[in-house]
């Protein structure tokens, strides 16, 4: 019986128009765009410079942060409230006062991240230039960045964006199939049928479990072909990872259907619920620079279990033992929510 349902599923997303150029442009796109512009290296840093010292070394100075690649040197004013103008009007983000021998570094923190390390740069380039013999001090301390030595961080956000991809294809998908078959009324011609609940849920899931696991493939070969990055460790982990994180997402999406009655209200639910479970899942920042209240939810947050065992694996090369506790919490919250789906799945006949 599964085998047809399965055939049934195939045809249905092989005759759609839209689902398979979602299914397969969707992750090329992500894969060859967005690890360029999901970085949170800040460059580009616009530098006003008031010099009232007019001074060889302040001049030195200037010439410092004109060859600066963080920096971009936006020119020097006469005051500092003409400076200060540049600010106001997003002409300029920092900006440096020379005066009397003194440095002031203000910098635009609207944007916090970009404010605090622009001027912690800006920083470094002013204390090596009026303060040598710290430069030099600084310069004999090595440090040694294992596992991203070249601290590149395509490495740190094609792993999340495999994740992101599985969470939309096997969450969505499933969601919105079945949804749409209750708004065509086609599901009530399954509910009369001795087709058990079981089988029923399987033939929805499968079809988007295989995608999944071709769509993760796509990713690996598209990291090595276009980024040169590779996995570290055992690619039976990663799969095995995506699995899991496929089985919850997949039944997560069916609870979902189950309970909406149409499509707008199933998008809807999904949304939220995702939306939370990705910023909270330390895809994007460390989980820790949470608030404790926030950080608890961590425990119970598949994409966090994922994200952490994946970046092991990818990255640092861990094996299985070193994810060990990730997969026994993936797999229970996948288990405890693929038999909620079964459960809420209301079958007539």
């Amino acid at each position: 019986m599964i085998k047809y349902l399965l055939q049934k599923e195939f045809l249905q997303i092989r005759r759609n128009s839209f689902m398979p150029k979602i299914i397969f442009i969707f992750p090329i796109m992500v894969m060859c765009v967005m690890p360029w512009v999901m970085n949170q290296e800040v460059k580009n840093v616009r530098v006003d410079v008031v010099d009232m010292d007019h001074t060889t070394q302040s001049q030195q100075l200037v010439h410092q942060i004109e060859a600066s690649n963080y920096f971009i040197f936006h020119g020097q004013k006469a005051t500092y409230q003409e400076a200060m103008k540049d600010i106001e009007t997003s002409k300029a983000d920092i900006i440096l006062e020379i005066r009397d021998g003194k440095y002031l570094i203000a910098a635009n923190a609207v944007n916090g991240t970009k404010g605090s390390i622009g001027s912690a740069y800006l920083s470094q380039i002013v204390t090596a230039s009026v303060a040598p013999t710290a430069a030099a001090i600084q310069a004999k301390v090595s440090t040694l960045f294992l596992y991203n030595k070249g601290q590149n961080y395509k490495v740190f956000m094609i792993p999340a964006l495999m994740g992101i991809l599985m969470m939309m294809l096997c969450g969505f998908l499933p969601a919105l199939n079945i949804v749409g078959e209750k708004e065509k009324g086609t599901i009530e011609q399954i509910n009369v049928t001795p087709v058990s609940k079981w089988s029923f849920i399987l033939a929805k899931l499968i079809p988007y479990w295989i995608i999944g696991l071709l769509v993760l493939t796509v990713c690996l070969v598209l990291s090595w072909l276009v980024y040169g990055i590779t996995c570290q460790g055992p690619l039976p982990l990663v799969y095995l990872l995506a699995i899991l994180l496929a089985l919850f997402f997949s039944s997560f999406g069916l609870i979902v259907s189950n309970y909406s009655d149409t499509m707008q209200q199933a998008m809807l639910v999904m949304w939220f619920f995702v939306v939370c479970l990705m910023l909270l899942s330390g895809l994007f920042t460390p989980v820790r620079s949470m608030p404790d209240w926030a950080y608890l939810t961590t425990y119970i947050n598949p994409m966090h279990y994922f994200a952490d065992a994946i970046r092991t694996v990818f990255v640092r090369g861990g094996g299985f033992m070193a994810i060990a506790h990730q997969l026994l919490a993936l797999a229970i919250i996948a288990s405890v929510m693929a038999i909620w789906a079964v459960q809420s799945y209301k079958k007539n006949s």
